[in-house]
């Protein structure tokens, strides 16, 4: 289906997904990132924040997009900010349906694709699935029928399913040499026996087919499938208890902007054991490549002032391993700047997400 309902509209927030690769797409193509128009989120409950702000400046009704696994973070702000019983501010979500039930996924997404209807249900948000079978007329006409609703102040959802949406793709890049593949293999160089605490998406994928092609097992990483932008306080959890260990963090630019506190809980906590690496290509690669915001912070002087005792950026290979062959003493932040890409043969891990928290815990539990 064309994207053509989404003309009667003039401001959109979210955080990419997937499933809704075709209507990103086309929000680059038509506003970019025009602040006036169209702001990439750092969360989900961010961009429900934007629209409420949109909202009161301008008395019209915005649209927020988000995978389904989002909608956890947009619960505070709808039933506390946008609920007709608080503020009745209106908005439109739409929602990438990852796990839907009898469609085949990552484990990730199983549960929360179960509960995606229930859970907009019980925020009182009405939703209407379209699929690849729904006309643009049925769209139209649904958002006809809640004109009245959004007068109310109230929101409502359409929940997309795998390939609902039609849009040319969008090809995305940066100016950097250096792949995220090659700073991944860098770091096992020297992390050893260390444990490995990698973000959601392709980096953790990237780290577990390296092991395997250095014939390595997986019992050092444990890989953060879900959940994004909360790897490094998982990592930093296990620093503290186990301050005898080095610890790493793998980070990504997008998922650190997500929930750039942790950083500050990090830097007061001051794991002296605690390396964490940002791997940072400007980008949302994992769902389709829109660009963060990365590229306009400075998040060596964000680590500075949050209290990380050394705080670098790399752009080089050679850069990258003299400040790796420096990491350790102390807390340790390495921005690496990386090109925005992967192998097109880049698979997924073959073990379960509950057999690499057991083997992550045995291999933790030896020394």
């Amino acid at each position: 289906m064309t994207l053509d309902f989404l003309q009667s509209f003039e401001f959109f927030s979210g955080v990419p997904d997937s499933q809704l690769r075709a209507l990103c797409d086309y929000l680059m193509d038509t506003y970019g990132t025009d602040p006036q128009h169209h702001i990439i989120a750092a969360n989900e409950g961010n961009a429900a924040a934007l629209a409420a702000g949109y909202h009161l400046a301008t008395g019209k009704t915005p649209v927020v997009y988000l995978q389904n696994s989002g909608l956890g973070n947009i619960v505070n702000p709808v039933a506390s900010l946008l609920n007709e019983k608080v503020y009745g501010i209106p908005c439109l979500f739409i929602v990438g349906w990852r796990g839907e039930p009898g469609v085949h996924d990552e484990p990730q997404h199983i549960f929360q694709g179960e509960i995606t209807l229930d859970l907009l249900e019980a925020l009182d948000i009405p939703a209407f699935v379209i699929s690849k079978e729904t006309t643009l007329e049925q769209v139209m006409a649904q958002l006809e029928a809640w004109q009245g609703l959004f007068a109310q102040g109230r929101q409502a959802a359409f929940v997309v399913r795998k390939g609902a949406l039609e849009y040319h793709k969008r090809s995305y890049a940066n100016g950097q040499r250096m792949s995220r593949e090659e700073a991944i293999r860098q770091i096992l160089r020297v992390s050893g026996d260390d444990p490995v605490v990698s973000t959601t998406g392709k980096a953790s994928r990237e780290l577990y087919e390296l092991r395997t092609a250095q014939g390595q097992g997986h019992e050092h990483d444990f890989l953060t499938v879900g959940s994004m932008g909360h790897s490094s306080s998982i990592a930093l959890g296990i620093a503290l208890q186990r301050p005898e260990r080095r610890v790493w963090c793998l980070d990504g630019d997008g998922a650190a902007l997500m929930h750039l506190g942790a950083m500050a809980l990090i830097g007061a906590s001051q794991p002296a054991n605690f390396i964490h690496i940002i791997l940072n290509n400007t980008a949302h690669e994992s769902v389709g490549g829109m660009p963060t915001v990365s590229g306009t912070v400075d998040l060596t002087a964000v680590a500075r002032a949050c209290g990380y005792s050394n705080a670098v950026s790399v752009e080089t290979e050679e850069q990258l391993k003299l400040e790796l062959s420096r990491a350790g003493q102390g807390l340790h932040m390495i921005e690496v700047k990386c090109a925005l890409g992967a192998r097109a043969d880049l698979g997924r891990p073959t073990t379960s997400a509950e057999e690499n928290k057991l083997a992550f815990m045995e291999h933790l539990s030896k020394n």
